[in-house]
């Protein structure tokens, strides 16, 4: 036994821990939780727990159902919201097959692996997202209204508001839980908040923003509204992203930057910009999952729709951030399409296979973007070589299909679920009846 699980271990008889909540991540981006008592721990430390696979989206097939959950002792951490005595504590899984080998379709080994072959090349990957949620009054129905919780904008301080109260105690369950917060504000849209977490390494990223949005919901719970991530809520306001800042470190050395270079970036930065570039539309299905999520892009709210990038411009796919000249460890990029409820593992995986491919590659970045992208019409954008990224669901899943990068870096087993499920999310989508077509057309026709 290792020193991390003994540690654990110790914690828990300590702070008289009576439920440790193993969690997982199926291929969708949906968190799983199973409870163990604490004698059973150190059984799932040596061997994992088992369970069926093929209940859980994407995991495995019928036939092949056994599955193992083996808990990462590194993620301990004591749930804070379910109370001080006779606590619950979580940590968070690698899901193994019976022989004790990684599960292909484990959306944490997906990331892990691409880490690996980052790893190979010399590089370590770090990521700050920046998550937008709404928050709302409860609705009485499913069926019912959706009213946000204030009227407020962007960077508006309301007095006594529902927004800083529920960001102070959100933020305070989060630290508690060792996740640092940089920055929290009101976002654009009434009711839009936004929390920024600090820069760690893409895995630790990726665990916290899964523990973020338990946090986010259990703390809504506990003040009587309601937290969403989806993508475009409300028609007419901005819609939910996580702009997520990107680098690459060699050692100590941050691989983005050159004192010498254009905005200070090293062609390592600028090859990186440039493979995201070039497979930006193979990997938005992944970044952009739901069907929702192209109402976000294309429904306006300073949304990124088109492939190209600019120095501090915010209506760039890829902006490279301002920051203090010659500090060398801020040098980054910022990839600004994803949205709050992508699976950040997946998100992260595919973001990171496509920069490498650029250096691999030595892809060469295309020309700023200086202009407005959004104010140029359709004829300026082609004339400048700036192509739109997918439209919908279906068309970016057409792309997806097309693609070596993403088969690879998602592993058959993730990429053949993610794309049926989400085919038949579009089927269903397709065949609805929407609210703006009875509006628009009972009466009239």
């Amino acid at each position: 036994m290792d020193k991390q699980q003994e540690y654990v271990l110790r914690a828990i008889e300590e702070r008289d821990i009576r439920f440790i909540r193993l969690w997982f991540t199926d291929v969708l981006g949906m968190l799983k939780s199973v409870a163990i008592a604490p004698a059973e721990l150190e059984s799932a430390f040596a061997e994992g727990i088992g369970f069926d696979g093929s209940a859980i989206e994407g995991l495995s097939r019928v036939s092949e159902s056994d599955m193992l959950a083996r808990p990462d002792p590194a993620t301990f951490q004591v749930l804070p919201w379910r109370g001080d005595h006779r606590g619950t504590a979580r940590m968070f899984c690698d899901i193994l097959t019976p022989d004790g080998e990684p599960a292909a379709a484990d959306s944490r080994n997906v990331l892990k692996r691409n880490l690996a072959k980052a790893a190979d090349l010399g590089f370590s990957y770090y990521t700050h997202p920046e998550v937008e949620f709404y928050l709302f009054h409860t609705p009485e129905s499913a069926e019912g209204p959706l009213v946000p919780v204030d009227d407020a904008g962007y960077f508006d301080h309301v007095a006594r508001g529902t927004g800083h109260d529920f960001r102070r105690a959100t933020i305070g369950l989060l630290e508690s839980m060792g996740i640092s917060v940089e920055y929290s504000h009101h976002e654009g849209g009434p009711g839009q908040n936004e929390i920024d977490l600090r820069y760690a390494d893409a895995l630790s990223t990726a665990d916290n923003i899964m523990t973020f949005r338990t946090v986010v919901k259990e703390v809504a719970l506990d003040q009587g509204i309601m937290a969403s991530f989806m993508p475009k809520p409300l028609s007419g306001q901005p819609g939910s992203g996580m702009h997520t800042h990107l680098s690459l470190f060699e050692g100590d050395s941050n691989a983005f930057y050159d004192p010498a270079g254009q905005y200070e970036l090293s062609n390592t930065a600028r090859k990186f910009i440039a493979g995201m570039l070039r497979h930006s539309a193979e990997i938005t299905a992944v970044t952009n999952q739901f069907v929702n999520s192209y109402k976000r892009l294309w429904g306006g709210g300073e949304a990124p729709s088109y492939v190209c990038w600019g120095h501090n411009n915010r209506s760039a796919l890829i902006r490279v951030p301002m920051y203090k000249p010659g500090k060398g460890q801020s040098a980054r990029v910022e990839y600004r399409a994803l949205d709050s409820a992508a699976n950040p593992y997946l998100a992260y995986a595919v973001l990171l296979a496509a920069g490498l491919k650029g250096i691999q590659e030595d892809y060469e970045l295309p020309e700023e973007a200086e202009d407005n992208v959004w104010d140029l019409t359709d004829a300026e954008r082609r004339a400048l070589g700036i192509a739109p990224l997918p439209n919908n669901l279906q068309d970016a899943l057409d792309t997806m299909e097309r693609s070596e990068l993403l088969a690879e870096t998602l592993g058959e087993s993730v990429f053949e679920v993610f794309l049926r499920n989400k085919r038949r999310e579009w089927v269903e989508y397709r065949a609805q009846v929407t609210p703006y077509e009875i509006a628009k057309l009972l009466r009239a026709l």
